[in-house]
């Protein structure tokens, strides 16, 4: 008999009464939004699942886990710095050498690191739900880059920076991951922690073209 997949009813109520690390600042971003030629957009979209995935590469050994777990994914894992892979229900972000980032909108039951544990296991590879370490924001709109060039050390011009890229960086002095998801759109990966400074950081950031949006 296949086993249930129905999400028990205390799971449920434990998930429902979450609080993301910015929700505090949901009004604020809402207040701050710009519309027009200039416009911008911030939001957070809470509690995605993020799984950190470290593989190695080397023997054939560890060739034919790399198959397995592409496998699962839906996509061959990024070769290069910056790229981004897009699976069936995940994205995969390249971190390093042998670090990935796993990105869901996974719903909670979701059984994405107990799949990819099984494949590593008894290697030395290794899966760890980080979904708890990070929140996400959105920021989009013809000024999102604009807003982004205020903090971030990176040459964000389209010659450089382009749609499917994604890297470890600072805004704000905050470490994030910047993931550019559209041509006038970002997803910001800050530790939950930072959410908060972060977020105001940003509505701070956008207030110059609020004073310009046409009335």
């Amino acid at each position: 008999m296949a086993e249930s997949t129905m999400i028990d009813p205390e799971v449920a109520t434990i998930v429902g009464r979450r609080v993301s690390p910015a929700q505090h600042l949901h009004a604020r971003f809402a207040e701050a939004e710009v519309t027009g030629n200039r416009g911008v957009r911030l939001s957070e979209l809470p509690f995605l699942t993020m799984v950190g995935l470290r593989v190695r590469q080397g023997s054939l050994a560890r060739a034919v886990l790399r198959a397995g777990l592409e496998a699962r994914l839906g996509t061959p894992l990024p070769t290069q710095y910056g790229k981004v892979a897009e699976g069936a229900d995940v994205t995969v972000l390249w971190l390093s050498p042998d670090e990935f980032l796993l990105v869901s909108a996974a719903v909670a039951g979701d059984n994405l690191v107990e799949e990819l544990s099984a494949i590593v296991a008894g290697s030395a590879d290794a899966v760890v739900d980080l979904s708890a370490n990070r929140t996400t924001f959105v920021l989009e709109g013809p000024a999102a880059r604009e807003v982004l060039e205020k903090g971030c050390p990176l040459d964000l011009h389209p010659r450089t920076f382009t749609t499917g890229t994604a890297v470890n960086t600072n805004l704000g002095r905050v470490p994030v991951i910047l993931h550019q998801i559209g041509a006038d759109a970002y997803r910001i990966f800050p530790r939950s922690s930072f959410a908060d400074h972060l977020g105001r950081w940003l509505i701070d950031a956008m207030a110059e073209f609020k004073v310009w949006e046409p009335s």
